[in-house]
């Protein structure tokens, strides 16, 4: 079950801030999955100390520049409030049927759907203001390590596979570019669902939920 919680409390971040950390944790969360579904070998990957956990980020150049491509497009649609979320397809190379669909739902928290950056709340005190950060920094290293522990779960991904990135958002909006183009959903049918704990920054909710084939 996906956490929510109540927004009487202030937020200890405005509407660009929430942003910088969602980024930072899908750039974080997505190269997690890569590594832990061996979608590239283990030697493409070094590890760096992030939300107290040991996490590993690609080398592999091509990989960097399209990882950083998507979110610079995703940062853009969040801070127009245009994207409702954030998938992460396997797919069968040989017969290009997705195997298992990592989605995360990104919505604006209630007391935010109508506020513009910087109007904003009273100031928290430093204290209180580290306190949530540390809650929301907490709620990631909770995402992270259910991404970790998914192998335990997940069936094994014989063959080759590879991954698409799809993002949801409003149906007027225009795309940036031509390398950008609307697509299927690729969902799974009658698979496995898997509902994850997610995170909130007061600002910004995300919940996960992972979808694969059964074996037969």
């Amino acid at each position: 079950m996906g956490v929510t919680k109540t927004n009487s409390q202030k937020s200890p971040v405005q509407l660009k801030g929430s942003i910088d950390i969602v980024i930072e944790f899908f750039n974080y969360g997505i190269n997690s999955i890569l590594y832990q579904r061996g979608l590239y070998p283990s030697s493409s990957f070094i590890q760096r100390e992030k939300y107290g956990l040991p996490l590993l980020v690609t080398t592999k150049p091509d990989l960097k520049k399209y990882l950083d491509t998507v979110l610079t497009q995703m940062r853009k649609f969040l801070e127009t409030k245009n994207v409702h979320k954030i998938v992460i397809v396997i797919l069968n190379v040989k017969t290009r049927e997705p195997v298992e669909r990592w989605q995360f739902d990104v919505e604006l928290e209630k007391s935010h759907l109508s506020k513009v950056d910087g109007e904003n709340d009273n100031a928290l005190s430093e204290s209180d203001e580290r306190q949530a950060l540390k809650e929301i920094q907490e709620g990631i290293r909770g995402v992270i390590r259910q991404i970790t522990a998914s192998v335990t779960f997940l069936p094994t991904l014989d063959g080759s596979h590879s991954f698409d990135i799809l993002l949801y958002t409003d149906k007027d909006v225009e795309l940036p570019n031509s390398e950008w183009s609307d697509t299927n959903a690729k969902l799974i049918n009658n698979g496995q669902h898997v509902q994850l704990r997610g995170f909130t920054t007061n600002v910004h909710k995300v919940e996960p939920i992972v979808s694969y084939v059964t074996g037969d």
